[in-house]
């Protein structure tokens, strides 16, 4: 068994974001506009182990508490390998405790092509084929390669995807609605008809910057990722149309896919699990046909029962990282991680969060 270690983060200087109206989507960060909080280290402790799956189930002292926010009972962990490999990322999912069984979908971006930083095959094949996946995507509301079915199957081929597992485009054959509770702009998250053929969710996902969003993580794959063409029209538009993606604002659509992510978990329940891969940190998304080169080293890949305390634990790291700034910047200019204050806000997870290695 993998010793389990504290990660130790440095402290770091709060930075303002802006909220940045539509049509002024790459406005710079202005003043009194809500912050994010950076992690300070703590103690150096070692948790009592389950010795079944190997998950902490009690600390005896405080493990580098990290956030700005509060959650109810215990502060969730997010597991951590600098370890950027087949096997890391098998045991990154064996830390969690979580068997994924049943039909098990593995929710990725399949990758614009032109770009070249999505998820390799070659890393992402002996996770899926270890829980007997099928890879799962749903088509794009913007043009490119993936915007119909066909086009996206011969995308995912041509990536190297349907070699390794099955593939499923999830609004191939139609959608369906999950519905939204506690919103202000959904009530609904229109998904590819495909989710109702799986019993548990692995939303597997690569960090890195967006030109519209500022970051890409796990509520970002969980709510325009599982979205059809109509559902990803309706969150960008803040839930007034699912043909015209004006009607919002750039935190209003930041806040809709906090919304649409939350459907997904409510429904899904404890039949989900989150990693996230920290490579190829670009500040442009796998949907960019021609993304910006990476400026800042790989960090690790990460992995939590919680999207918010993961999404923030990537955001902290590139805080925190000594070559961050193209990405900071990139967050900063789109208000990015104000979705992911709000997914705290409205209960999808928790921005308080223990950090912890299972490297040796």
């Amino acid at each position: 068994m993998n010793k389990v270690l504290t990660i130790l983060i440095g402290a770091m200087l709060l930075f303002t974001l802006t909220a940045c109206e539509q049509g002024n989507i790459g406005a710079t960060p202005t003043q009194n506009e809500a912050s994010v909080s950076t992690p300070v280290a703590e103690i150096n402790s070692e948790p009592t182990l389950n010795t079944e799956s190997g998950a902490p189930i009690e600390n005896e002292e405080e493990v580098s508490q990290v956030g700005n926010g509060s959650s109810s009972g215990e502060v969730p962990v997010v597991y951590m390998t600098t370890e950027i490999s087949p096997e890391g990322l098998i045991a990154i999912y064996e830390a969690l405790g979580r068997e994924a069984t049943g039909n098990v979908a593995v929710k990725i971006s399949t990758g614009e092509p032109g770009g070249n930083h999505f998820l390799s095959p070659d890393l992402i094949k002996d996770l899926v084929q270890a829980v007997e996946g099928t890879i799962v995507d749903a088509n794009t509301a913007y043009g490119g390669q993936r915007a119909s079915t066909a086009m996206h199957y011969q995308v995912a081929e041509d990536h190297g995807f349907t070699a390794i597992a099955p593939v499923e485009i999830l609004d191939g054959d139609g959608e369906m609605p999950l519905p939204v509770t506690g919103g202000q702009h959904l009530t609904e998250d229109i998904v590819g008809a495909g989710y109702a053929n799986y019993d548990f969710h692995i939303v597997l996902s690569h960090f890195k910057g967006h030109a519209m969003a500022g970051l890409g993580g796990a509520i970002k794959n969980m709510s325009i990722g599982y979205a059809s063409s109509a559902g990803k029209t309706l969150i960008h538009s803040s839930g007034h149309s699912t043909t015209s993606w004006n009607g919002g604002t750039q935190d209003t659509f930041l806040e809709s896919m906090a919304e649409a992510a939350k459907a997904i978990a409510d429904d899904a329940g404890e039949n989900i699990l989150y990693i996230s891969v920290m490579n190829h940190l670009s500040v442009d998304c796998d949907c960019d046909s021609n993304p910006a080169a990476p400026t800042m080293a790989d960090i690790g890949i990460l992995a939590s029962l919680d999207p918010v305390a993961l999404d923030k634990a990537c955001i902290d790291l590139v805080y925190s990282a000594p070559d961050g700034q193209d990405l900071v910047n990139r967050m900063e200019a789109r208000n990015g991680p104000h979705c992911i204050d709000y997914a705290a806000e409205i209960g999808l997870g928790s921005l308080e969060y223990d950090l912890v290695s299972i490297d040796d």
